[in-house]
This record gives C-alpha cells, sequence and structure tokens, in this order.
C-alpha cells in the first residue's frame, strides 16, 4: 500500500501537467471588440478569447508573445478593430477568417505620429486614425459589422447574434445620450490632451482637441512645444489638460505647475475590465473638469 500511494500522486500529478487548456473559437484583439463579441455570443456555446489584456494605451510599437500568436492562430475566428490598428499582426491575420470591425467606418486623419495607413478602394495609402471605438456612433457599426461576421462564419446561431445585437446596439444609444447630456453645458469645450486619439470622441461630443501631443518615454515634449502649449493654456483659459492613464504625465506636470490647470486622467478603452466603464468615466471627468 505504502508503495502505491507515491505512484498514484506520480499518476496524477502527470496527467494534471499534460492537460491543456482548449484554445477559445473567438479570438478578439482589445477591449471594445472582445465585449462587443461577448455580448453577441450569449447563449452560444462559443467561447471568446482576448488577446491583448495588459494596460496599453497604444500599439504602435506592440508585439505579440509566443501565447497570443497561438491563440489567434488556433481560433476559429479572429475580430479585429481594424482602421490599421492592428498592423503589428499582418503577418498572422488570416482574411478567410478575419472579421474587421472598422468596415464602412469615415475614418478620420491621424496625426503626424501616427503610422497608421488607411488603404482606399484605389489602392492608396492614406494615414488615419483608428482609434474608432471611441465614439459610440462607430461603435455601432463596429457591433453590426461584428454581428455580419459571426452570422457568416456561425450561421446556425444567427438568431441568436440578432437578438443580442438589439440591447448591445440600444447600450451604445445610452452612453452616447448620456454623454451629449452631460457634457451639453461646459463652460468650456476645447481639450489640450496628452494622447493624439480622442478625435472620435470629441466629434461625438461636440468637443474641440487643440492639440495632441504624442508622448511617449523618451520622447517627451521639447522646450519650443512645452512653451506653445502653455500659450494655448492661458489664451483659451482652459481649466484643464488630459493625460492618457498609461502615458507619460512630465509634459503635463510642467504646464500645470506653469499655468496652475488641472491635470485629469482619461482612458483610451483599449484595455481594462470593461469598454462602457471607461467610456463614462470619461465622460465624467471630462465634465468635472470643464463645467
Amino acid at each position: 500500500m505504502k508503495k502505491i500511494i507515491p505512484f498514484l500522486i506520480f499518476v496524477m500529478l502527470l496527467s494534471g501537467c499534460g492537460k491543456a487548456e482548449t484554445p477559445p473559437d473567438i479570438a478578439a484583439t482589445t477591449l471594445p471588440v472582445y465585449d462587443f463579441t461577448q455580448a453577441l455570443c450569449q447563449d452560444t456555446p462559443l467561447r471568446v478569447g482576448r488577446l491583448i489584456t495588459e494596460s496599453v494605451s497604444c500599439l504602435h510599437d506592440y508585439s505579440l508573445k509566443v501565447d497570443q500568436v497561438k491563440m489567434a492562430e488556433a481560433a476559429q475566428t479572429l475580430i479585429i478593430s481594424g482602421a490599421g490598428l492592428e498592423e503589428f499582426m499582418e503577418d498572422i491575420l488570416d482574411g478567410s477568417k478575419t472579421i474587421d470591425a472598422s468596415q464602412g467606418i469615415n475614418l478620420l486623419p491621424g496625426q503626424e505620429e501616427d503610422h497608421h495607413d488607411h488603404q482606399d478602394d484605389d489602392g492608396h495609402h492614406h494615414e488615419s486614425d483608428p482609434h474608432i471605438w471611441l465614439s459610440p456612433e462607430n461603435g455601432r457599426r463596429m457591433a453590426r459589422n461584428i454581428c455580419r461576421g459571426l452570422t457568416e462564419q456561425y450561421p446556425q446561431y444567427a438568431d441568436t447574434f440578432q437578438r443580442n445585437l438589439t440591447p448591445l446596439l440600444e447600450e451604445l444609444d445610452a452612453l452616447e445620450a448620456y454623454g451629449q447630456q452631460e457634457l451639453e453645458n461646459l463652460s468650456c469645450r476645447e481639450l489640450i490632451t496628452f494622447h493624439d486619439g480622442f478625435s472620435y470622441f470629441a466629434r461625438a461630443f461636440d468637443l474641440e482637441i487643440l492639440a495632441a501631443v504624442e508622448e511617449e518615454s523618451g520622447s517627451e515634449a521639447s522646450a519650443k512645444e512645452l512653451t506653445g502649449l502653455i500659450t494655448l493654456v492661458r489664451s483659451h483659459g482652459l481649466p484643464a489638460v488630459f493625460v492618457e492613464k498609461n502615458g507619460s504625465p512630465s509634459a503635463a506636470g510642467i504646464i500645470g505647475a506653469e499655468t496652475g490647470v488641472k491635470i485629469c486622467t482619461l482612458d483610451m478603452a483599449m484595455a481594462g475590465d470593461s469598454y462602457f466603464d471607461a467610456m463614462y468615466r470619461n465622460i465624467r471627468t471630462i465634465k468635472e473638469a470643464m463645467e
């Protein structure tokens, strides 16, 4: 008996080590497309995984880890935000199983620092802003695109996808209505942001981006840029400037020290626990800072 027990323990440990986690049926790249896809796949047996789970605000120089590549390759379907955001994945994208959520969305031009190219039907490449999910209107288009793509990939669940689309669109409608109401009577509608990704958000809620500074570690704003930003803050009477929660706060801190404006934090809603929570926080942050 004494000999049998260690042998059984060894067998149990060996079988546990060999057990591999089953890859998801669907892999979504970022939080917005993951949340939309999860909502659409409710009441189906389809399992949805998210590729990028760490806190990031920008994917310009992102590289997939080995386990992320394995998930993307093993998934039956890959959902991307599109508009050039996932250009770092072009080597593993499979057109036959990829759903691009950006189809049909009118893209805004990007800042000079962006390196996301959008290709028109004529084959020419144009720089464009890929942060489309920060507009609830674009969110609705993304949800419809994902729903249509899922229906093509899994026609047996078409009725369920369509049924789940309705409350998802209603949730995006409610988000848009909340933002328009809360930000309607701001005393100041002009923003300086230390990330160049909030143009769609500003357009959705009738705000104006005076300046968008793409500041990363090792490429902070120059003295000339800081002087210009301080002049903008003073000449427009801005009560606050906005940093992105994963970005560098150094330049904003200098501006705050020079002008006395508040330094507030916005969320790109690209990672974290909830796309909708991040969007509602952004609305409340701007209202509190600018009313």
